[in-house]
């Protein structure tokens, strides 16, 4: 069997419906309370996969927030239905994605915070991987790897990151996704919430920000996965030029005071060949060969 296909199996089950299980929560101790958000509008076809993916987690100092947007769709019917396992829920007019993950923020009070789109999902274990992680070395920022998915939960591609780079995130472009991330609201609280300026690249410009000083400690850690799903209704799928000009207009923003253009070309080929080279030195040749088959 194909690894991707394990995947799919795995993540099917996980999301296919509501697994609380108290005892095993209850042996968890000691982890970091974790506050979710999860954003939403019209998605009511994913977002129940959503909110199983975050509570089936079993995470035990969760505090799970979904602001939805006066959907018109059937989306509040599927928020009534998890209401007990919610911290807050609110469904009103608001003016888009950022400005609905700004209104949990100003309630959030877990140490650290993840958002997920009402279209995406996280995999199985990845909240008790991140426990284990922070309890041991509690970083500022902690990442893992993407997933693409399919409208039916097929698992298609797998994006692994590498160690996080500055240089890389301005010269390449996105080094962390929303889907595995988790970052300390402290941050949040020295450097501002998200832009509402931006429709697309919001997600690159405050990751971005955040990590921009040299003291935010910025760490990737196996085993955490979320997945992007990729169908037509997609933000990612409708506003791929705003995102592009977007995305410009922060990377100019940092790089013009990261050096000449001939020298950041030299810098833009060398993390090219650093994430070749991470995971040959991991002897990741599974990943490799799947990556050069594509």
């Amino acid at each position: 069997m194909h690894f991707l296909e394990k995947n799919t199996q795995d993540l099917r089950s996980f999301i296919s419906e509501l697994r609380i299980n108290g005892a095993q929560s209850a042996s968890r101790g000691n982890f970091p309370k974790l506050t979710i958000i999860t954003p939403s509008y019209n998605q009511a076809d994913y977002l129940e996969r959503t909110i199983l993916s975050v509570l089936n987690q079993n995470y035990p100092n969760l505090e799970y927030m979904i602001v939805d947007g006066g959907s018109t769709d059937y989306s509040v019917e599927v928020i009534k239905k998890y209401e007990k396992y919610l911290s807050w829920w609110v469904s009103e007019k608001d003016r888009g994605q950022v400005h609905a993950i700004n209104k949990a923020l100003e309630r959030a009070t877990g140490e650290y915070i993840g958002f997920q789109n009402s279209d995406d999902v996280y995999f199985p274990d990845t909240f008790a991987r991140f426990g284990e992680a922070v309890k041991n070395q509690p970083d500022d920022v902690i990442y893992g790897d993407l997933y693409m998915i399919t409208p039916d939960d097929e698992v298609t591609e797998v994006l692994k990151t590498t160690s996080y780079s500055l240089q890389s995130q301005l010269l390449e472009g996105m080094q962390i996704h929303n889907q595995s991330l988790f970052f300390k609201r402290s941050l949040v609280e020295k450097y501002g919430k998200f832009d509402e300026s931006y429709r697309f690249a919001f997600d690159y410009e405050f990751i971005t920000r955040y990590t921009h000083p040299k003291t935010t400690k910025v760490r990737k850690v196996d085993g955490l996965a979320g997945a992007l799903r990729v169908h037509p209704d997609a933000k990612s799928s409708t506003i791929a030029s705003v995102g592009k000009e977007e995305h410009a207009k922060i990377q100019k923003l940092y790089i013009s005071t990261n050096g000449s253009d001939p020298l950041n070309k030299i810098r833009y080929l060398w993390c090219r060949v650093r994430k070749i080279a991470y995971f040959v030195l991991r002897l990741d040749l599974k990943y490799i060969r799947y990556r050069f088959s594509r």
